[in-house]
């Protein structure tokens, strides 16, 4: 049997190579390649200026290409131009939500018509709010075969609020 000690045994003691640290070494001879790892990030940077360049002389061919050939679609030929489909971008979009509010309170502020053979007029919100007031609400009568409605009855959800079920409080 041989006299192997496992209790000190580093994990570098089966091979030779790594016991001992040569004296003229600034550093452990065991760290990274630093030669590879500059050749790696030099290449990685030629590469990259490489893409960029030949992206710069493809997107300047294809506006070139663009200008010069004007050319309309075949099937597209003796159509007038079209708009596309809605919904589509607004143009100025703070003035246009501007001009939509100022309209939209406009229509709640001031009486105007709404179908002049019919005879339904706008009237501004607070006139309205005032003579819901003053005229009431319509409610429902309760018909014959219906209780009067009290506390421990509600609308029963399958009907809609038509009829009354006695439920828990």
């Amino acid at each position: 049997m041989s006299d192997l000690n496992f209790a000190d045994a580093g994990p570098y003691d089966d091979d030779p190579e790594y016991r001992e640290t040569p004296k003229d070494a600034a550093h452990e001879y065991t760290d990274a390649n630093v030669w590879i790892i500059v050749k790696f990030a030099l290449w990685l940077a030629v590469s990259a200026i490489v893409v960029h360049v030949g992206m710069y002389f493809a997107y300047g061919y294809s506006v070139e290409r663009r200008e010069v050939t004007d050319v309309e679609y075949p099937l597209a030929v003796g159509e007038e131009r079209r708009l596309p489909a809605a919904p589509r971008l607004q143009a100025i979009p703070l003035r246009e939500g501007f001009e939509f509010r100022e309209k939209e309170n406009a229509e709640l502020h001031t009486y105007g018509w709404i179908d002049r053979n019919a005879g339904t007029v706008r009237l501004p919100i607070d006139e309205a709010m005032k003579r819901t007031v003053a005229s009431g609400l319509p409610s429902r009568q309760p018909q014959d075969g219906q209780p009067a409605a009290s506390p421990s009855l509600m609308p029963a959800d399958s009907s809609s609020g038509r009829t009354l079920e006695r439920r828990r409080q």
